[in-house]
């Protein structure tokens, strides 16, 4: 049997080479070293993007997005070592009002358990999480309107507030910097953003996390709408029952911020290399423990030897040296069901 060969990866260029040279001369002249490679490729799309003759509108587009992505990845690189939490809900619930009230103290709750609270911005329920979370625990990822949105008092004015042109670009953020997402009742802008970031976690296009859907003690906001995801998404076949361990719904505050920090109690981080999924930990998991583990989680393993092993860091992993500290385990993950995965997770979180 003749070996398998790995094809040759395309080289991606402009096919100008008087244009690569630039490229290349433009990078040796700012010294560029750290992902060169991607950088350098990052710049030959602009030159083919140039070479497609785009409308004004799609330059115009690509430039806001690039500058929007930049900028944001900026404000928060000093905080990236900081766990955060992202607070959805609607702008126009009003401070008597119970959600508001549970989203303050929500918030507060989150900023003593050290976390950093990142909401849109504006008032409502996003102001009432920011106004507990504190202005220096706070992010703030505001949008343009064709009607005025001021930032609401608690974050105006802070350089962790970010606006942004487009709702992509800031919805990206969210969950990109994002440990945990909680929903408070909103309207449409609060329904699209729960859809998607579930959507986004039972695809694997964003990593597990806890997901909260939280009522004002005694409301039931939430709770008719996950009768409405069992009666009808459920019962029609349109989603399966593991979905449903990617999300909780509580009327309780102390139950929502457990459900936040239990996620965490081992379970550090994961990530893809090749066909294995790396789960770092805080602690080690029994040997034991990890033979029941290849069993009860064979569903989702391939079924192949050792599918579930201890493992030091890997080679690929050495662009993040801050992590090399931690225990992992390296898993033949199936990359479906990730409502079984969670529970992969809320398992190792036991030692």
């Amino acid at each position: 049997m003749k070996a398998k060969v790995t094809p040759k990866k395309k080289a991606y260029t402009t096919g100008n080479s008087a244009v690569e040279a630039k490229i290349d001369e433009l990078l040796n002249t700012a010294k560029v070293q750290v992902d060169r490679d991607k950088l350098r490729e990052m710049l030959v799309t602009v030159m083919k993007f140039n070479d497609d003759k785009p409308l004004s509108a799609d330059v115009y587009q690509m430039n806001v997005t690039m500058k929007e992505m930049r900028y944001a990845n900026k404000v928060f690189q000093p905080y990236a070592n900081e766990k955060k939490i992202c607070i959805f809900g609607s702008a126009r619930t009003k401070p008597e009002e119970g959600p508001y009230q549970a989203a303050q103290k929500f918030g507060a709750l989150m900023t003593k358990s050290g976390y950093m609270t990142i909401t849109g911005g504006g008032h409502g329920i996003m102001g009432a999480a920011q106004a507990g979370a504190g202005r220096e625990r706070s992010f703030a990822l505001n949008i343009i309107l064709p009607f005025e949105q001021r930032p609401n008092e608690t974050i105006d004015g802070d350089e962790k507030l970010i606006t942004f042109h487009y709702f992509f670009t800031r919805k990206l953020n969210f969950l990109k910097n994002s440990d945990a997402i909680a929903l408070f009742p909103g309207g449409f802008g609060t329904m699209d953003e729960g859809f998607e970031v579930i959507t986004l976690v039972q695809t694997g296009k964003s990593p597990v996390m806890p997901i909260v859907f939280i009522d004002e003690p005694g409301g039931n906001f939430w709770r008719t709408f996950e009768h409405y995801l069992h009666e009808h998404l459920l019962r029609d076949g349109v989603i399966s029952k593991d979905d449903f361990k990617l999300i909780k719904f509580t009327d309780n505050l102390e139950e929502a911020k457990k459900e936040v920090l239990n996620f965490y109690y081992n379970f550090h981080s994961y990530r893809y290399v090749g066909d294995e999924l790396v789960i770092r930990l805080q602690r080690e998991v029994p040997p034991g423990a990890l033979r029941r583990i290849a069993e009860d989680f064979a569903d989702i393993l391939e079924n192949t030897p050792n599918n579930v092993v201890v493992s030091a860091p890997l080679p690929e992993e050495a662009n993040e040296p801050e992590l090399a500290k931690f225990p992992r385990l390296r898993l033949k993950f199936t990359r479906r069901a990730f409502g079984r995965l969670r529970e992969l997770i809320d398992r190792l979180n036991q030692f």
